[in-house]
Formats: C-alpha cells, structure tokens, sequence
C-alpha cells in the first residue's frame, strides 16, 4: 500500500487575505473533519483495491476537476506534494489547488507526487511517473484519473494483496493497452506507480501489486 501524505493544513489567514473570496470556489464546507472523511474512505480502498467507494462528502468544484479528483486532492494533495496536470487544464483548477492545498504545480510528470488526469485527457505512461527507488519506494506517483464509468465498461479480474480471491471490476475509460502498461508496471515493484480512478462521485484504487487477469 502506498505512502498517503497526511491531511493538509488549512490555509492560513494570510494565505486567504492574499486571494480575493469571489475569485475561488470554497474547498471542503468542514475542512478537517470532511478530509479526514475521504482519507479514511482512501484508506479503504486501497486497502481492498478494485473496490468502488462512494465519496462521503464533496466540495467545492472548479471548472476542469471532476468531483472525485477535486476531493482527493484536497484530502491529499498539500506544500510538500508536487502535482501535475495537463497543460490545457483550466486555471480555475490550479488556482483551487494551490489557494486550498498549496501545492507546487509542476510541468515535469517524473516530479509530481499526484499525477492527475482529468476526463477527456490521455493516461501518460506510466514508466515516465516518479518510481521511486530501491532505498525508498514509496518516493513514487500516485496517478489519479477520472474515467467515464466505474461500474460499466471492460471488466478487469483483480488478483493480489487486499483481494481475498478475486476482484471485479467494471470499467470504461482506460487505454485499449492498459493491461500492457500494469503488467509493465507490476514488473518493476517494489516501484511503480498506484492508481485512484474515480468518476464521478465514486473511486477505486489499484495498488502496484494489483494483478489484472488476461
């Protein structure tokens, strides 16, 4: 299971002075107690991967962020977690990002702790994402994607670590190479990357030592 950064801090008054209200949607509506909702449900599914968990709060959300990815990142994401993002997001979504998490917004994929990917992009490869190393695995990416359903679609067959026998997972939304790209992936654990894929209101997370079935 993945390192998970702690809960980040709430904006400091000077950060909020600094940025007019009317120009930022707001986060969470109780920012401690609703993030410290969604890290439990992360937990969960990571700790069960390919199992479909449901948002148990939501937040503000800005333009180029779905509901999944706009939560996670503000449960996750804070000052000492680069985050990368597609060059055309909008910037609504980066100004959210670093008023509410204050993270660093990075142009180098291999630099980014959280490599988001929101609807209507391509999933960047995987080996190009942040590894980790031998001495510190947990130094990887966490890619997060939304994809156009979690309960309809290609149905992937889980095995591994958190998976009693087998998990199934119906999806839409993914590369028709997929299964290529985590075989590749699974091959280099310890490192590799973790998946959160989330749609909508709901995500799941793939660990790297998640094994899709032919």
């Amino acid at each position: 299971m993945p390192t998970i950064p702690s809960i980040p801090p709430i904006p400091t008054t000077t950060a909020m002075r600094a940025t007019p209200a009317t120009s930022l949607l707001p986060g969470f509506d109780n920012p401690v107690d609703d993030a410290q909702q969604v890290f439990r449900a992360t937990l969960e599914a990571f700790a069960h991967p390919g199992r479909v968990e449901t948002l148990p709060v939501t937040s503000g959300l800005p333009d180029g962020l779905s509901p999944g990815l706009a939560a996670l990142l503000l449960t996750l994401a804070d000052p000492d977690t680069p985050v990368w993002l597609p060059a055309d997001v909008p910037a609504a979504a980066r100004a959210f990002l670093r008023f509410h998490c204050g993270c660093p917004l990075v142009d180098d994929l291999g630099a980014a702790t959280f490599v988001c990917v929101p609807a209507g992009h391509a999933m960047p490869n995987l080996a190009d994402c942040a590894q980790g190393v031998p001495a510190y695995p947990d130094r990887s990416a966490t890619l997060m994607m939304e994809v156009a359903s979690l309960t309809d679609g290609d149905t992937l067959t889980l095995r591994g670590p958190g998976i009693e026998a087998t998990q199934t997972l119906r999806i839409a939304g993914l590369p028709a190479d997929f299964r290529a790209r985590w075989r590749a992936n699974n091959a280099g654990f310890p490192l590799g990357v973790d998946l959160l894929l989330a749609s909508g209101h709901q995500f799941c997370a793939l660990t790297r030592t998640t094994q899709v079935e032919d």
